[in-house]
């Protein structure tokens, strides 16, 4: 079905039962015709083809200057749409999560000028850890050049980077060592203590962190936690943090297992 002749560009919205990359063009359509958007893409397990019936629709809108939620809000699809800096105000600059016809749709909202400083940034092997909503680690500055590598581009002009022979280097020693620290005040912070839930919960870090830099040792892009521990090969952390007990030796012992799993020499702080 060409653009020119899809049924919703003849009146209404008609689309159940429309196709996914039906679904994909008329949202893309739509989102590339509000004020200031340059290019808009497709991201997540429904660019990777790894996605299920029910895996959401991630887009990301890149605008150039000026960009108003506002118009986002307009085209009438219910939902939540954030102001500019909405989640966090760091890279992931805000967004929407939207249902059109029943599906999930999440719309990012992406700053070209703040995007191409990041890309410039990461050649240099140049980054900061931002906090962000649902993840354990953080997200690296680079995620933005990430979603360039990965995303399919359904409306404008994109780069796709490379990933950076220098990010290689910096984030994977950045990001062990943001382990190591971790699990050093996990020891000598909670563990000694007996507290479960912060011992577990500091593993779990900086398993996150590990498998960061794992990744960027091998030069892989990734864009969000879900996948992160089984593309790094540390899974197997999950046997660490199961059957925790509010002994300190044994909870001593499990920081040191997850040490070892992890691939990590004893941090300095705790020792």
């Amino acid at each position: 079905m060409g653009r020119e002749s899809a049924p919703w560009s003849l009146g209404g919205p008609t689309l159940s039962g429309v196709g996914d990359e039906e679904f994909a063009d008329y949202i893309a359509g739509r989102l590339a015709g509000l004020r200031g958007v340059a290019a808009v893409s497709l991201g997540g397990s429904r660019a990777s083809g790894a996605s299920r019936p029910d895996s959401d629709w991630d887009f990301a809108v890149y605008y150039r200057g000026r960009f108003d939620p506002g118009d986002l809000g307009a085209l009438g699809w219910p939902g939540e749409v954030s102001a500019i800096g909405g989640w966090g105000g760091g890279v992931f600059n805000g967004g929407a999560w939207l249902r059109v016809e029943g599906r999930p749709v999440d719309v990012h909202y992406r700053d070209l000028d703040a995007v191409e400083h990041q890309v410039a940034e990461a050649r240099e092997g140049r980054f900061r850890v931002e906090r962000l909503m649902f993840h354990l680690a953080g997200i690296p500055t680079y995620l933005v050049v990430a979603e360039l590598a990965l995303h399919r581009v359904l409306r404008g002009c994109l780069p796709r980077p490379e990933y950076p022979d220098k990010l290689r280097i910096t984030a994977s020693q950045r990001w062990s060592a943001d382990a190591r620290q971790t699990l050093g005040y996990a020891r000598s912070g909670h563990a000694a203590r007996g507290h479960i839930a912060e011992t577990a919960g500091l593993i779990a870090t900086a398993a996150a962190q590990a498998a960061h830099a794992v990744l960027a040792e091998r030069g892989e892009w990734i864009t969000n936690e879900k996948a992160l521990l089984d593309r790094a090969g540390l899974r197997s952390v999950d046997a660490v943090v199961s059957g925790l007990a509010t002994d300190p030796e044994q909870l001593t012992r499990a920081v040191d297992a997850a040490e070892r799993l992890l691939g990590l020499s004893p941090s300095a702080h705790g020792r």
